[in-house]
């Protein structure tokens, strides 16, 4: 127990460490998320060795994966997507998966690319709206149409695949146990959307509001209590807890969307983005098998390819959007869309625990995931209307 206190001290050092190194390049700044990452592969047992992942730092990098997720879905708003945004999502979304699945197959196949091929679609069919949503909302594009697509897109990348990873790890029960254990949880779900929905415009939310200022905290305590219901609950289905963290996130998020949220919003945006979710990606980082990466000689081409077909997928579904984006709107549109690190890691980590993927492909895919976010959101920009596409 010793040997807590000084690994913890030096995590949140790390963490504090992490926003103040993304604002030092006076050019192009590192996405924090990559930063924690980095620093978690510094300091763990694969490189410095001054902390591992097991014990409390492990059980406090579990909760930062369930409140990553919940304030995930929590940030997607359904009333600015619905209609034709979150229909082509959709759509999108479906061809990403399907063209990542056969693409995986292939590589794995004849053996370029040996990762379980289901897991790695869906790894690759992941958008990152965390990491967009900051960019898009200091580009003034959040609120734009453009923005829009782009949030709904995100918002149905990051839904359907940990629904996806939840249904493939279902192993304790038989199929008809599983059916009705996913329907029941879905009904459950809808109920507790429906009475978010009721309680929004209802004068409960103002009254809460005011017990923020208080240490009773209760609008944050119930929002918690959420959070684990739902984790629990899909915990007993046998499904994963991140798909429950995610659902809470989003019913939370339809009973908040008043001018009274905003308080609520900023205190769970602290607690999260200010303590547990940093740990998580710190965490990850320490996991993190760097010599994977030089392993074999096809490992920095695994990576290359990974990366191109992230792009690839979402280029192939941009045939969708041909008549709502502008041809200087394409572009950007395709490397927004194939930025996905943090549910890559989230995917590897749950495949890896669960034993679905080897450690040293889980790393392959990360590395990926990690050259999306260094690279594809920095492209979108540049390459604004000085590319276009002829469709």
């Amino acid at each position: 127990m010793e040997a807590y206190p000084s690994e913890l001290l030096l995590i949140v050092f790390v963490a504090m460490l992490a926003p103040l190194l993304a604002y030092l390049p006076k050019g192009y700044r590192f996405p924090v998320v990559v930063l924690e990452i980095f620093l978690g592969i510094l300091i763990g047992p694969q490189m410095l060795h001054w902390a591992s992942p097991d014990g409390i730092v492990a059980m406090l990098g579990e909760l930062g994966l369930t409140f990553l997720l919940f304030m995930v879905g929590l940030e997607i708003d359904f009333d600015k997507i619905r209609g034709k945004p979150l229909s082509l999502a959709v759509g999108s979304w479906f061809i990403t998966f399907f063209l990542a699945m056969i693409c995986m197959f292939l590589f794995n196949v004849i053996g370029l690319i040996n990762t379980p091929p289901i897991l790695a679609a869906v790894a690759l069919s992941t958008t990152a709206l965390g990491i967009l949503a900051p960019i898009l909302r200091d580009r003034g594009e959040l609120n734009t149409d453009f923005g829009k697509y782009i949030v709904a897109t995100a918002a149905v990348g990051e839904f359907a695949p940990l629904v996806i990873i939840s249904l493939l790890l279902i192993t304790t029960h038989d199929t008809l146990l599983h059916t009705l254990f996913v329907v029941t949880f879905i009904i459950i779900a809808f109920g507790v959307a429906n009475v978010a929905l009721h309680v929004r415009s209802s004068p409960l939310i103002e009254k809460l509001a005011y017990t923020m200022q208080s240490s009773g905290q209760l609008p944050v305590r119930i929002c918690i209590l959420l959070q684990v219901l739902f984790a629990t609950l899909t915990a007993k289905f046998g499904l994963n807890i991140v798909l429950g963290a995610f659902v809470a996130g989003m019913v939370v998020g339809l009973a908040i969307k008043k001018q009274e949220g905003k308080l609520l919003l900023q205190k769970l945006d602290a607690v999260g983005y200010g303590f547990l979710i940093p740990i998580f990606f710190i965490v990850a980082g320490m996991k993190f098998e760097i010599n994977a990466l030089w392993s074999t000689p096809l490992a920095p081409i695994q990576v290359a390819l990974l990366s191109g077909l992230l792009i690839l997928v979402r280029g192939v579904s941009l045939l969708l959007y041909k008549d709502e984006l502008s041809a200087e709107e394409k572009i950007p549109f395709m490397f927004y869309s194939a930025t996905g690190l943090p549910l890559i890691v989230i995917i590897s980590e749950i495949g890896v625990s669960s034993g679905i993927m080897p450690s040293d492909r889980a790393s392959i895919l990360v590395s990926a995931g990690m050259v999306s976010v260094l690279l594809f959101p920095m492209l979108a920009v540049k390459l604004r209307g000085k590319f276009v596409l002829p469709w």
